[in-house]
């Protein structure tokens, strides 16, 4: 057990896939997992872990924000044998033609703010940039060819305050063209980077900053599943 995880040991798989929204977790267990079980409820932040198509795999919350996706990706690597997480999110397009329900893989997460990652690597290696990790993102790539999915490979933004002045063409100009934003997954390619552990972050568009179209909470929670689909497939990969 850790601050923040009621598990016991050895309960979590070695790939973990993680929302922001307890609720999206809660509905990949429901629908996809079998033989499932709630290993982890502290603070309302469910935790998961089942088998997909046989293969065992876990889903866990991660909450909103770099701070928080901080805390539990750095437990579940350091305390219980994880080995990769993948973040499975929604973000806000910063491009008119990239359009709601499109999926998009971090080539890499921009952040203005280097606090956090200053706070867990040295100075050396604290940049505005973080990047995931390249095996793990060129087998999400590999799934979803063999799913016949479309996945965007771009630089996103992370951001730490969800409501800003900036538009959205400065925000894609201050990241140096990141085509949508969300607000984990600088923190966890950072906390990944000290640990010597996988991450990667697959998104689905949810708004357009540009278009002003927008989905609601309902349909975030439940219909990112091409998403979930072809994250749950790398389930046969951390066997």
């Amino acid at each position: 057990m850790t601050p923040h995880i009621n598990a016991k040991d050895n309960a979590f798989a070695k790939l973990v896939l993680m929302p922001g929204d307890p609720l999206r977790a809660k509905y990949i267990a429901d629908t996809y997992l079998e033989n499932v079980e709630l290993v982890s409820n502290v603070r309302n932040v469910f935790m998961y872990t089942g088998y997909y198509q046989g293969n065992k795999i876990s889903v866990c919350a991660s909450g909103m924000g770099v701070p928080s996706i901080g805390i539990y990706s750095h437990e579940l690597f350091s305390e219980y044998g994880v080995e990769a997480i993948i973040r499975i999110g929604s973000a806000g397009s910063l491009k008119a033609d990239l359009k709601n329900y499109e999926m998009v893989l971090a080539s890499s997460a921009y952040s203005q703010s280097t606090t956090f990652r200053s706070s867990v690597l040295k100075d050396s290696e604290v940049t505005n940039i973080a990047y995931p990790d390249k095996e793990l993102n060129e087998l999400i790539l590999k799934n979803a060819s063999d799913l016949k999915m479309n996945v965007h490979v771009e630089r996103i933004l992370t951001e730490d305050a969800f409501y800003t002045y900036q538009t959205p063409q400065e925000r894609a100009d201050i990241s140096e063209g990141a085509v949508c934003v969300e607000m984990e997954a600088y923190g966890l390619f950072s906390i990944a980077e000290k640990l010597g552990k996988k991450a990667a972050t697959l998104l689905t568009i949810s708004d357009n900053l540009i278009t002003h179209e927008y989905t609601t909470s309902e349909e975030r929670q439940n219909s990112f599943n091409s998403m979930m689909k072809l994250a749950l497939s790398l389930a046969k990969d951390f066997q």
